[in-house]
């Protein structure tokens, strides 16, 4: 049984956490041009400040002195990913944090008490980060499968740049002490691995969408040659889920109807398909060989400015410092630990990359 101070530990979370949403929506609103999306961004942060409010008084902290927490260095890391990538994806990823603060909730001793809030702060997000769809529930579950995958393709790509381009360089850096050399090599790794990336997604997700297609193909063949048989078998997924015989009938004629509404209910019953979530193999393969190439070409950085000694730990600590970034942004998404996912990706990275170098070195000094 959960006690009073382990009570005021998770309201004293979720008052941080409320303070932090409205620093970064905040800032949002500054920094967004279109006045319309300004205040929205806006009205989010004054709810969050409100939230926070309730949450003091929960701990019996005074909330007419709250204000907004302190970004700090993530304030310019905010404005720099924002004029990047602009606020709509931005607002995407919040709506992960988002996701993952709504579970939380669901743990409370008296839930309901934010359940309404939370959802009114939810459906604010999803209309700034999907403002041309009129369907906001359609994106519920996180946004990587909305995105057809081009997202997901990015996050990979970007990771495996990084992570195989570090350990390219360092390998290459172990084994000599030219920075031309070693720049020719990070390129040389950056190209094949972006192309190759571009290529390996290009067919895969041509050829999983080609298989996605085909099924579409038959059961919209099956709709129109079969309507009662297909009528009869959607009948047979509702009585398996439990209702009865007349309510099954009932919504199977019901859906029947529309020939879109019934070929979408088959796909997600039968295949668990959605038609909207076949993504672009194009944009998947580009996605993949950009990130590929921004993952890449950080390791090679420093040594473009000569041979001096210092090159070599500042393109080891930039690329730690690029993995931990990329695991605690990869981490967060996946609704763990942002600290454990950024060491993670470090350990993982560093590992690979002191191997590699080892090697190198080993092979330099047997060619020397």
């Amino acid at each position: 049984m959960a006690t009073r101070a382990d009570q005021i530990a998770v309201y004293q979370r979720f008052l941080t956490s409320a303070r932090r949403g409205a620093a970064i929506y905040g800032s949002l609103a500054r920094m967004e041009k279109d006045s319309e999306r300004s205040t929205l961004f806006q009205k989010l942060c004054d709810n969050e400040m409100e939230h926070a409010a309730q949450w003091a008084e929960l701990i019996g902290r005074e909330a007419r002195d709250l204000r907004p927490a302190r970004l700090g260095p993530a304030s310019i890391l905010l404005w720099l990913t924002t004029k990047m990538i602009g606020t709509v994806f931005i607002a995407r990823f919040l709506i992960r944090g988002h996701e993952k603060n709504l579970s939380e909730i669901s743990h409370l001793p008296d839930p309901s008490m934010m359940a309404d809030a939370a959802r009114e702060q939810e459906l604010g997000l999803r209309r700034l980060a999907y403002p041309d769809s009129e369907e906001l529930d359609h994106h519920e579950g996180g946004f990587l499968a909305g995105e057809g995958g081009t997202l997901r393709a990015a996050g990979l790509g970007g990771n495996d740049g990084l992570v195989s381009n570090f350990s390219l360089v360092m390998g290459v850096a172990g084994g000599t002490g030219d920075a031309e050399f070693i720049v020719l090599a990070g390129i040389a790794g950056l190209l094949a691995g972006a192309f190759s990336m571009a290529a390996g997604e290009y067919i895969s997700m041509r050829s999983q969408k080609d298989v996605y297609e085909n099924i579409v193909r038959l059961e919209r063949a099956e709709l129109e040659l079969w309507p009662e048989r297909e009528k009869q078998e959607l009948a047979g997924f509702y009585e398996a889920k439990g209702l009865t015989k007349e309510e099954a009938a009932v919504i199977a004629e019901r859906i029947s109807k529309d020939p879109d509404i019934a070929l979408d209910t088959h796909l997600q019953e039968e295949f668990g398909l959605n038609r909207e979530d076949l993504g672009s193999p194009w944009g998947a393969a580009f996605a993949s060989m950009i990130a590929f190439s921004l993952g890449a070409i950080i390791p090679v950085i420093p040594f473009f400015f000569g041979d001096e000694g210092i090159l070599f730990g500042l393109s080891a600590a930039l690329s730690g410092l690029a993995l931990a970034i990329v695991g605690a942004g990869l981490a967060w998404m996946s609704g763990i630990n942002a600290l454990w996912g950024g060491a993670r990706m470090l350990l993982v990275g560093g590992v690979a990359a002191a191997v590699t170098f080892a090697i190198g070195t080993a092979i330099g000094e047997t060619i020397t």
